[in-house]
C-alpha cells in the first residue's frame, strides 16, 4: 500500500497546534501501523517559507505551496490569525483552489474555513469553524452555510473543523475511514485524547460560553437556569424569577435567543447531562434526575435531539471517568 499523500498548508501567524494536532495524529499512525506507512505528510508554505507561529516559533516548512502538483490524497489548510491575510492572499487562495481539485478530499482547521471560502470551496456547502469566528466567517461568505456548533462537518469531499483541537477528532475520523477503526483507536489511545467525539457534538457549552447578550432580564434567567438545573424552569417559574409575564419573557427569548424558554431549557440540560455522562459514571437514570429529566427516556430524547447520539453512545466514545 503507498502511503497517501498529505499537504498541510501553513502561512504566517498560522496557530501551531492546529498544524501539530494534524501532523501528530497522521505520523501517530505511521509509527503505530504494522503493515505499511499511512501517509506522507508535508508542510507547505507560500514561497517555502518558514511559518512563523504565536509567539515566534518558527516552524520549517517542506516546499513552496506553488510547487506543489496532484493527485494529493488530502489537503488541510490551517487556521490561526493570520488567516485574514492568508484569505486574502490571491496567490495563496488560487494555490488552494488549484489543489483542491487534485485532492481526493480537502479539509480545514479553525479558522482555515476562511481560506477554504475565499478560494470558493465551500460555496453551497455546509461548514463550521473557531466558534468565535462563525459570524465573521457567515457575513463574509453569505453562499457558506455556517454551522457554528459542530466539532467538525463533511459535506462531500470537503470536510471542516472548529477550533484548534477539534482537528484531533477531524484526524482520527479520517485514519478510521482510510485504514479502520483499530488503527483510529491505537491513535487516540498514544495520543491520550478521547476515542473519538461525534462529529456534531457542540464545541462550547452554554455553561462556559460568554453570557448571552440581551437584557438583564434575560442574562438573569439564563443564570438562573445554570445555576438550578435540576429545578421548576418551566416557563412560567422563569417568568417568576425574572418579574415579568410569560408570555413577554418568551417575547424576550426569541428576540435574544432565538428560540424559547422551553427550548433553551433543554438544550441546557442536554449539555449538562453530556458533561456528567463524559466525566463521572453514575447511571444514566441518575444523570437524567439531576439535570432535570423527568426519566432516562425524557434525556434519550433530548439529547438525540442537541447531538445526534444517544446518551449511551456518548459516554461510550467521549467517556473520561474513572473505570
Amino acid at each position: 500500500m503507498r502511503a497517501r499523500p498529505v499537504v498541510v498548508v501553513g502561512y504566517d501567524d498560522a496557530e501551531l497546534l492546529d498544524i501539530a494536532c494534524i501532523t501528530t495524529s497522521l505520523e501517530t499512525a505511521n509509527r503505530i501501523s504494522r503493515t505499511a506507512t499511512p501517509y506522507r505528510i508535508s508542510l507547505a508554505s507560500p514561497g517555502g517559507r518558514p511559518v512563523v507561529c504565536p509567539p515566534g516559533l518558527v516552524l520549517n516548512a517542506h516546499l513552496p505551496l506553488g510547487s506543489v502538483v496532484g493527485p494529493l490524497d488530502t489537503l488541510i489548510v490551517s487556521g490561526g490569525w493570520g488567516h485574514r491575510r492568508a484569505a486574502a492572499d490571491p496567490v495563496l487562495t488560487g494555490h488552494v483552489r488549484r489543489l483542491a481539485r487534485e485532492s481526493r478530499r480537502v479539509a480545514s482547521v479553525c479558522t482555515g474555513a476562511s481560506v477554504l471560502a475565499a478560494a470558493g470551496l465551500l460555496d453551497g456547502r455546509r461548514a463550521t469553524t473557531h466558534w468565535r469566528f462563525a459570524p465573521e466567517l457567515a457575513a463574509d461568505h453569505p453562499g457558506v452555510a455556517v454551522d457554528a456548533d459542530p466539532i467538525y462537518i463533511r459535506d462531500g469531499n470537503v470536510a471542516t473543523s472548529a477550533g484548534v483541537t477539534s482537528a484531533l477528532d477531524l484526524m482520527i475520523a479520517f485514519i478510521e475511514e482510510d485504514h479502520g477503526p483499530q488503527l483510529g483507536r491505537q491513535v487516540a489511545r498514544a495520543l491520550v485524547t478521547y476515542l473519538q467525539r461525534p462529529g456534531n457534538q457542540a464545541q462550547i457549552s452554554m455553561f462556559t460560553a460568554p453570557a448571552p447578550a440581551g437584557p438583564d432580564v434575560v442574562r438573569r434567567v439564563t443564570e438562573h437556569v445554570a445555576a438550578d438545573i435540576a429545578g421548576d424552569l418551566g416557563t412560567e417559574a422563569l417568568a417568576a424569577v425574572a418579574g415579568v409575564s410569560a408570555r413577554h419573557l418568551t417575547r424576550l427569548f426569541l428576540s435574544h435567543l432565538g428560540q424559547p424558554p422551553g427550548r433553551y431549557v433543554r438544550r441546557a440540560r442536554a449539555e449538562a447531562a453530556a458533561h456528567l455522562l463524559a466525566t463521572t459514571a453514575l447511571p444514566i437514570g441518575r444523570v437524567a434526575a439531576r439535570c432535570g429529566f423527568g426519566s432516562a427516556e425524557a434525556l434519550r430524547h433530548a439529547f438525540v435531539e442537541r447531538y445526534g447520539t444517544t446518551p449511551s453512545r456518548h459516554r461510550a466514545t467521549g467517556s473520561r471517568a474513572a473505570s
